[in-house]
């Protein structure tokens, strides 16, 4: 199963190869990618493998508190996208999500832009990388050398199918990969159910006795510690909405990328729609996968929960260790492996195109820059991450930790400086630089001198780079109208 799709990734990017001329053509698609398969590619690109992973195991061991964070995707982030941002990118006609802030700051800016994108992407693509390998070593007993070669292999294949075929390989591919990511999740919720008694009632009933479909934990004293702190309450849900999840869909380029290559602002608006969709759907399933492993192994007679720990290594693995203890053969084993692999390379394959695409717009010729150099520089990328990759256990803290701490701080202040940029006519190039200054040193402060939860931690970026960012702006001159024209969220006229 593993080999036939590995296959069939291979023969998408060695189509996709042909017809390319330039870098509008790599990078962007040509601008003429269809909507609809870009908007599935978006959902396959947002979708890690620590996704994969990690809402069975929300469902199995908690209920369905993070669903709502999921929700946000649909109701509060997409607005947000189709009315400001998508807008903004696809009028400007960038290839570098980043050139907005050279139009609007100068180039300092888009470097620094460019900078925190690519520092972003490094780790959480390797943190990634060496999250899915880890668990394949678990899962499949893999010695410490196979592990390595596991997480090595992984890498480069992604690598070269991207290097291949560019944007339009890694969106056909991702494509394919949201399909089997899709067919696994499907057949695991079918053989949950069907090894519990009474099926789908026996199911629905175990779920609500153990109130596994719970979303909503907030105590009644709204200030209340326990409200901002849990890692169930309303609140969290926001906390993760808007400073992880917003972030990372508003100026990623991986994501304006796909906003663009539909050419059109339709397009644009279409991806975003049918990707928060697709998340909305998905998402609840892969949850309802967890709750029906509950149920199966809460049923009367049952052996109960297995305990993270003494079956397997952590609870996010309790997906791959009920299918390879339950499953009747080894075709859905060798399916879900499938998905993990198309889980992790969806977001790999997407970065490593982004990071290159920034590293050719913003620091180097652009469009005038030689093919062939693209694709340098992408396998170069590739080999990066896999570094990357292999650093990530000597940092000591957790996956999940890591990627927190790295998104809160980059796609925190990075995001605080769009919203400068579109919302404020005052501010200028020396009061951003002032404002991601203190950004920093405010993340910097709040991450070592207290232990508040990580996904709090992106306010802790975004409100001082926005706030001080303002106010020092008030202190030197005020930007030209050129840099305002088509900048600001209010059109200036011409």
């Amino acid at each position: 199963m593993c080999i036939a799709y590995l296959a069939v990734v291979f023969g998408l990017a060695f189509k996709s190869a042909g017809g390319q001329q330039n870098n509008e053509d790599y990078f962007i698609g040509g601008r003429s990618m269809n909507w609809f398969v870009v908007g599935v590619s978006m959902f396959a690109t947002s979708f890690s493998a620590i996704s994969f992973l990690g809402l069975p195991q929300r469902g199995a061991y908690q209920d369905f508190s993070f669903y709502l964070t999921i929700l946000f995707i649909p109701f509060v982030i997409t607005p947000i996208l189709w009315w400001i941002f998508v807008p903004m990118f696809v009028r400007l006609k960038v290839s570098s999500g980043y050139e907005y802030l050279g139009r609007r700051f100068g180039l300092p800016a888009q470097l620094i832009g460019s900078g925190l994108y690519c520092i972003y992407a490094l780790g959480w693509m390797g943190t990634m990388l060496y999250a899915v390998a880890l668990t394949l070593q678990t899962v499949m007993g893999l010695t410490h050398a196979q592990y390595y070669l596991m997480l090595v292999g992984i890498g480069a294949f992604a690598t070269l199918y991207t290097v291949m075929g560019g944007l339009r390989a890694v969106i056909w591919t991702d494509v394919l990969q949201a399909v089997v990511l899709g067919g696994a999740i499907i057949a695991v919720m079918f053989l949950a159910v069907g090894r519990i008694d009474g099926g789908w009632s026996g199911f629905w009933s175990i779920a609500a006795q153990h109130s596994k479909f719970k979303m909503f934990h907030l105590n009644p004293r709204l200030l209340s510690v326990e409200n901002f702190t849990g890692s169930n309450t309303i609140f969290t849900a926001a906390a993760f909405g808007l400073f992880m999840y917003l972030p990372g869909y508003a100026v990623s380029q991986n994501m304006i990328q796909r906003y663009v290559c539909a050419g059109t602002l339709a397009g644009g608006r279409g991806v975003v729609i049918l990707s928060a969709a697709i998340n909305a759907v998905l998402g609840l399933l892969f949850l309802l996968v967890g709750t029906a492993i509950f149920a199966f192994y809460s049923q009367p007679g049952g052996l109960g929960l297995p305990t993270a720990g003494v079956e397997f290594a952590k609870e996010d693995q309790i997906l791959p260790y009920f299918v390879t203890t339950q499953a009747p053969g080894v075709g859905l084993t060798g399916l879900i492996l499938a998905g993990l692999f198309a889980a992790a390379m969806s977001t790999m394959d997407s970065g490593i195109n982004g990071i290159t695409s920034v590293i050719v717009y913003d620091w180097l010729a652009g469009k005038e820059l030689p093919l062939r150099v693209s694709r340098i520089l992408t396998a170069m990328l590739g080999g990066i991450v896999i570094g990357a990759a292999i650093l990530v256990p000597f940092i000591g803290d957790t996956v999940i930790d890591i990627i927190m701490v790295i998104a809160g701080t980059c796609l925190g202040i990075l995001l605080a400086i769009y919203l400068l940029g579109m919302f404020t006519r005052s501010a200028n190039l020396p009061g951003v630089l002032i404002g991601v200054v203190v950004g920093l040193v405010c993340f910097a402060l709040v991450l070592i001198c207290t232990d508040i939860p990580k996904w709090w931690l992106g306010a802790f970026a975004m409100f001082p780079t926005f706030i001080v960012g303002a106010i020092a702006s008030l202190c030197f001159p005020a930007p030209p109208e050129s840099a305002l024209r088509d900048t600001l969220l209010v059109r200036t006229s011409e």
